[in-house]
């Protein structure tokens, strides 16, 4: 088994909230995205990085793990608003802010 930190859970659940509650994260995509990930997301980014972590030949999950296969995992699971569409704004250009606001451990 891969471990993951408490610290890297505590991320984890981080980016998935700043997905749901963009202001609390100092940012202002609150009105392009119609529904942030659900709880069931911080699940998937611990496994899928739990598996980066093990192809790559660690016993241990890091942020860069994280960062590897977040926007693989957290693509599908925002729901962008009829403006973000209107303004091109894809769930990567989502993504991306999030791991940009979100601090890492």
């Amino acid at each position: 088994m891969v471990y993951v930190d408490e610290r890297i859970k505590d991320y984890i659940v981080s980016l998935v909230l700043a997905t749901r509650t963009p202001k609390e994260f100092g940012l202002d995509t609150g009105p392009l995205v119609e529904y942030g990930a659900s709880p069931r997301a911080t699940i998937f980014l611990a496994v899928a990085a739990q598996a980066h972590a093990f192809i790559r030949g660690r016993g241990y999950v890091t942020p860069e793990d994280i960062k590897a296969i977040g926007a693989d995992v957290l693509r599908h699971r925002v729901i962008l608003s009829y403006e973000a569409e209107a303004e091109d704004v894809t769930a990567d250009d989502i993504v991306k802010k999030v791991f940009d606001a979100v601090p890492v451990p």
